[in-house]
């Protein structure tokens, strides 16, 4: 349900805003969302052709002055109503084999929110990341807990499984709410897991498809295209749930740098079952050879649409880089909108329950 706002609604400013997932789901909660900001150039026309409301701010914000929100949009300081978004890039602290020295660039990313949430002194704070925020050595949220103790925040974090929240995933995320207006607390989960089969599928308006179907039309139901000895590994990978142990005896499919290693990275090549949560949507979504993202039951990867519909985005959420890649970098980077919309209601609630004005 979306809540109607008013002279008191809530308003957020949506920092490393991607494609718009935090900013939707927000909005659909009631939530106004003056502006996003991004320094990837590729997200700009995704965010603002589905969030007409909502400015997408081309910057880095190492280089933005901090006064600039109240400058261009007359943002005030010491706002109640004001929400603060820091869902940062997190290749850096993320467990997936990235590049290190290549993501080091996205370490401190949370240092410069800081700075804004300093200046504007903000109502309300929502931040999330990966797991690794907690447990790396290096990591900068010691700091960013410090900070919100001397600026007297109440604040409450913890790893959620957003397939408890709504989300078909096994995606776990660190989620950390704050408030200066009282206590706070996080969404509460659902008793039971959302299910692949809640999502897509036939029945939910997915036709089969082969690898490399091109959908022109804005519904995207485009998938990669697969090498012949991939289609092959695929027939015989049982559905719905199988893996590559069905062919690691067949010299004529199973890979060199498997052998011997059944037990390493086994979600690759792997099927999607109907009756489980999604693994999690990353940005190589479409590819089987990054995770179990192979359809249960058809001869393919997941499709551009698919991916973003497991992400919670609504089927008319228009999808406008120029590649496939692009797109799919910009659904699994995203805050899935529908974890978005819980947290603007709980806000809501919260700002009921301290001065009941909404």
């Amino acid at each position: 349900m979306i809540i109607m706002m008013n002279s008191c609604s809530l308003k957020a400013i949506d920092f490393f805003c991607g494609g718009g997932g935090m900013t939707y789901g927000l909005r659909q909660s009631g939530v106004d969302v003056i502006a996003g900001i991004d320094f990837a150039k590729e997200c700009k026309e995704t965010y603002e052709i589905n969030n007409p409301t909502s400015k997408f701010v081309y910057s880095d914000i190492k280089e933005l002055e901090v006064d600039y929100f109240e400058k261009h949009f007359s943002v005030q300081r010491n706002d109640d109503n004001l929400i603060l978004i820091g869902c940062s890039p997190c290749q850096y602290y993320s467990i997936i084999n990235t590049s290190k020295n290549k993501s080091r660039g996205t370490k401190d990313l949370l240092k410069e929110f800081i700075r804004f949430v300093d200046y504007y002194n903000p109502g309300f704070i929502l931040v999330e990341n990966v797991p690794g925020i907690l447990s790396k050595a290096d990591s900068v949220f010691p700091e960013f807990e410090r900070f919100l103790k001397e600026k007297n925040y109440l604040y409450k974090f913890e790893i959620v499984n957003m397939c408890y929240y709504g989300v078909p995933q096994t995606r776990k995320r660190f989620s950390l709410v704050a408030s200066r207006l009282g206590d706070v607390e996080l969404p509460k989960p659902d008793e039971k897991a959302s299910l692949l089969s809640e999502f897509i599928g036939l029945h939910n308006g997915f036709s089969c498809v082969e690898a490399g179907h091109k959908d022109e039309t804005d519904f995207m139901h485009t998938t990669s295209r697969l090498a012949p000895i991939n289609i092959k590994r695929l027939v015989k990978t049982p559905l719905n749930g199988g893996s590559r142990l069905a062919w690691k005896d067949d010299p004529s499919l199973q890979l060199r740098c498997y052998v011997g290693k059944d037990h390493s990275f086994t979600d690759v090549y792997g099927r999607l079952r109907w009756d489980k949560p999604s693994s999690t949507i990353t940005t190589n979504f479409i590819k089987i050879t990054s995770g179990r993202f192979a359809h249960p039951t058809e001869n393919r990867g997941l499709s551009i649409r698919e991916g973003a519909t497991l992400q919670t985005f609504p089927k008319d959420y228009k999808f406008c880089a120029n590649s496939i890649l692009a797109n799919a970098r910009i659904i699994g980077n995203a805050v899935p909108p529908e974890y978005a919309r819980r947290l603007g209601v709980l806000l809501y609630e919260l700002k009921e329950k301290y001065n009941g004005t909404i």
